[in-house]
């Protein structure tokens, strides 16, 4: 049983939401504007929820913006955003905020439930294999749920780590839109931005310059791919190291020549 915060300004949608939220064994409290359901999810403890069900048009704060302030000081905690069917662009602006999955309106109630059940099953470590994964300087281990680099843990949301994990399983390989889309999300149809999405966030913060990813590599007319042959230290630190040699050898030259 998990406690579900769902903030939405149509009562017959939040109605509905609660009613097979609680069915199906939830706890849930429904926030009908904006800028009371971001007092709640800024929170330290984010009122004790453990996901949050967010519409994106809302009264006093958008979802948007809600999200963003979310994702702060809760990172990981699992956002499903409900979108109208024709806010394409303002979906994809909730995902690049870090909204793990999304919904169109009008949607079933039991998808809503699945979807909410699989993000909390994945949020959850406990029946997880142990598993170390590794490429170049990134590091997961999935049962913690951690990731690092060069030995320095980062935060990503549920899809993200979800994405990486997969990707990272599976080094070397290419996988379309579609693929990943069913394999991470479980869906077999829906809006390929999502992936698009997931990977530009995934590789903002793992690659040293992500306009010129080296890790999570663009296989054009296929889609993605994890180099296998990945360098185990950033680019960042081989330029330091190379800038530093060639410093100390201009200084050991300048020397003899005195």
């Amino acid at each position: 049983m998990a406690n579900v915060l769902v903030i939405e300004d149509d009562p017959t949608v939040a109605e509905v939401v609660v009613s097979y939220l609680r069915r199906a064994g939830h706890q849930c409290e429904a926030i009908a504007d904006g800028v009371s359901g971001a007092r709640i999810v800024t929170a330290q403890d984010a009122g004790g929820h453990d996901l949050v069900v967010l519409d994106l048009m809302l009264p006093g704060l958008d979802g948007v913006e809600i999200c963003r302030r979310l994702r702060i000081n809760h990172p990981v905690l699992p956002v499903i955003m409900l979108t109208a069917l024709g806010e394409e662009d303002d979906r994809i602006a909730g995902l690049e905020m870090g909204a793990d999955d999304y919904l169109t309106k009008p949607f079933s109630p039991r998808e809503l439930v699945l979807r909410v059940e699989s993000l909390l099953r994945r949020a959850q470590t406990a029946a997880v294999p142990a598993r170390v994964l590794k490429v170049g300087p990134i590091s997961v281990d999935t049962a913690a749920r951690r990731a690092s680099k060069g030995g320095v843990e980062f935060k990503l949301t549920v899809r993200e780590l979800d994405l990486l994990i997969y990707l990272m399983s599976h080094p070397g390989e290419a996988f379309s839109r579609s693929q990943l889309m069913s394999a991470v999300w479980g869906w077999t149809f829906g809006d390929h931005s999502t992936v698009t999405v997931h990977v530009r966030r995934v590789r903002e913060k793992i690659e040293d310059d992500p306009r010129s990813p080296v890790l999570i590599q663009t296989i054009w007319g296929v889609g993605y791919r994890i180099d296998a042959q990945a360098p185990s230290t950033s680019s960042t630190a081989t330029s330091t190291a190379t800038d530093s040699d060639a410093m100390a050898q201009r200084s050991g030259s300048m020397g003899q020549s005195r």
